[in-house]
Formats: C-alpha cells, sequence, structure tokens
C-alpha cells in the first residue's frame, strides 16, 4: 500500500514541517527533544542499577537518617533545569 519515500517525498514532507513549526521554534524543538531523551536515559540507567543491587538481609533499620536529595541535571553545567529529587521511601510496616 505504501511504497517506500523517495528525495521528493522526503523533501515534501520537510517543507510541510517547517511550514507547520517555523524555522525558528525548530532547533529550540530539537533542543529540547535531545534533554529529554538524555533524562529519559539517565533515569533508566538509574532503575536498572538500584534494582540490581541487593536488598539487605536484616530487619530495616529506623535509627538511619534518610538518603539525601539527588539532582538530575538534564545536561552538564545546565543549572537552570535542575531538579531535586526526592527517592520514594517504603513506608509499610512488615
Amino acid at each position: 500500500m505504501f511504497g517506500r519515500l523517495g528525495a521528493p517525498e522526503i523533501i515534501l514532507i520537510l517543507v510541510v514541517i517547517i511550514l507547520l513549526f517555523g524555522a525558528k521554534k525548530l532547533p529550540d524543538m530539537a533542543r529540547s527533544l535531545g534533554k529529554s531523551a538524555r533524562i529519559l536515559k539517565s533515569e533508566a540507567k538509574a532503575m536498572k542499577d538500584e534494582g540490581s543491587t541487593p536488598a539487605p538481609a536484616g530487619p530495616p533499620n529506623t535509627d538511619e537518617q534518610p538518603p539525601a536529595q539527588r539532582t538530575i541535571q538534564a545536561a552538564p553545567g545546565d543549572v537552570t533545569s535542575s531538579r531535586p529529587v526526592s527517592e520514594p521511601t517504603d513506608t509499610t510496616k512488615r
């Protein structure tokens, strides 16, 4: 039903995208998409690393202080998009 996309079709698609969004907004959109992809990748890696660490075998110690908040940065040196993140805590009593 749909054939291969050739050069004329790709050029037409790009022209339509530029007309819809405007040439000035495209670099900003690409930049924000890249930042979002980096954040998603770092969060996925953190979740994978968190899941691979073994849980302590003993009962939880209630005298421990809660862990400090982490700060996730979208890009190195990009302070404006940094946000503190609270780690989830297990509030269920077993």
